[in-house]
């Protein structure tokens, strides 16, 4: 893709973003009936040991999360042995939740339009493991901006080069959204992806098999979308479950009705806290 189509492509991707947001009705197809395979994590033996560091690490958690106007979330348990995410040989599953007891979530962040320096330094204080599902089109401006949050140790995986609904793109098509974006991905920042998120949960079995084509391992959708304030949930009970995977975004101030990303991203951790939940890394379960 040359400079010229990138940026028209880039154009476009903020128009839709701007319209719709990156999940249908920001809540969307991501879950729906798409439950994970794979036995349940159970608690590891070492889940309930402190944390390195002891007390005064426990006070400088404190009062990081004070900063932000937080209470500490749950320390998460160790991760499982053995990932509770596994599909059948040859076959990319397709999940909207990791199968577990424990309380635990997973928050992910999608497309790269916004890029707050104050959000660096709120994942680097907080210590709030992420996911970023990054869209070439989005974060073209400035790939840069996410190389310090990888290195703080979150994943970088692949959600398209231009964004599109996956559903109305030929078998073709798909492929080199799905390819490209691998390609692209793993030169600038190291590593391939081994996971991808369709645009608006939109997806067919075309996407699968572009997706196996492509070296991803699961395709990842969602149970809760996080807007301004509050969280959308897909079930009836309004409630986050054990394993339930969060899908915000790089969103700013036009996007966000004045608000920051900072200010998004706490109302959805203290969504978290107040519900009991710890954060999770999604790449150590599936």
């Amino acid at each position: 893709m040359g400079k010229k189509s990138v940026a028209a492509a880039g154009l476009v991707l903020s128009g839709v973003l701007l319209a719709t947001g990156c999940s249908s009705s920001d809540g969307g197809s991501g879950g729906g009936p798409h439950k994970s395979g794979g036995t349940p994590a159970q608690p590891s033996a070492s889940a309930s040991a402190p944390a390195p560091g002891g007390a005064e690490d426990g006070a400088a958690s404190v009062a990081a999360y004070r900063k932000w106007g937080l209470k500490p979330l749950p320390e998460a348990p160790a991760p499982p042995a053995r990932k509770p995410v596994r599909a059948k040989p040859g076959e990319v599953p397709v999940i909207s939740d990791v199968p577990t007891q424990q309380k635990i979530v997973f928050v992910t962040f999608d497309d790269g339009a916004e890029k707050d320096p104050k959000f660096v330094e709120m994942m680097r204080e907080l210590k709030i493991p992420f996911t970023m599902f990054l869209t070439d089109a989005a974060i073209s401006g400035d790939k840069g901006y996410f190389k310090p949050l990888q290195q703080l140790g979150n994943a970088i995986q692949n959600h398209t080069l231009t964004h599109p609904n996956m559903r109305t793109e030929s078998a073709a098509q798909q492929q080199h959204q799905i390819c490209g974006q691998q390609e692209k991905l793993g030169k600038e920042y190291g590593k391939a992806p081994r996971l991808f998120r369709p645009p608006y949960g939109n997806w067919n079995e075309a996407t699968r098999a572009a997706a196996k084509a492509c070296g991803i391992q699961a395709i990842v959708l969602w149970r809760e979308s996080m807007q301004i304030q509050n969280m959308q949930y897909q079930r009836g009970d309004k409630k986050l479950h054990p394993g339930d995977i969060i899908l915000a975004h790089f969103r700013g101030k036009s996007e966000l009705k004045g608000h920051t990303m900072t200010e998004m991203t706490a109302n959805m951790l203290r969504h978290i806290q107040e519900q009991g939940f710890a954060v999770a890394r999604l790449e150590d379960y599936v």
